[in-house]
């Protein structure tokens, strides 16, 4: 099982950008489509972004398309989520993922994952 850590959250102003970083054990990482989450406290986990094994193909949930980029550097087993724009509505604990090696399902169920992160809180502010 792939194991996650992600680092990167703090505060930031509206407008503002951050980059997220999650960090993979493992000497598969390259097999793994990855993916991020987000939660605020009272609502369900929703996806934000996924990307496959192969570098460039990827899919993001509407509310942050143009704004979030996902990428992965599989030589460091390192997956990115770069935010700009960013707006208070995107203030939540985001969650890196890991789905099953190869996995070409539906990325935007919780239930499609196989690992999580534990979290990284991401504030903006006005």
């Amino acid at each position: 099982q792939v194991q996650l850590v992600e680092s990167g959250g703090g505060l930031v102003q509206a407008g503002g950008s951050l980059r997220l970083s999650c960090a993979a054990s493992g000497r598969t990482f390259s097999s793994y489509p990855m993916g991020w989450f987000r939660q605020t406290p009272g609502k369900e986990r929703e996806f934000v972004g996924a990307i496959l094994w192969s570098v460039g193909s990827t899919s993001y949930a509407d509310s942050v398309k143009g704004r979030f980029t996902i990428s992965r550097d599989n030589a460091k087993n390192t997956v990115y989520l770069d935010l700009s724009s960013l707006k208070p509505d995107d203030t939540a604990v985001y969650y890196c993922a890991a789905y099953a090696a190869y996995y070409r399902g539906p990325m935007y169920y919780t239930s499609s994952v196989a690992s999580w992160g534990q979290g990284t809180q991401v504030t903006v502010s006005w």
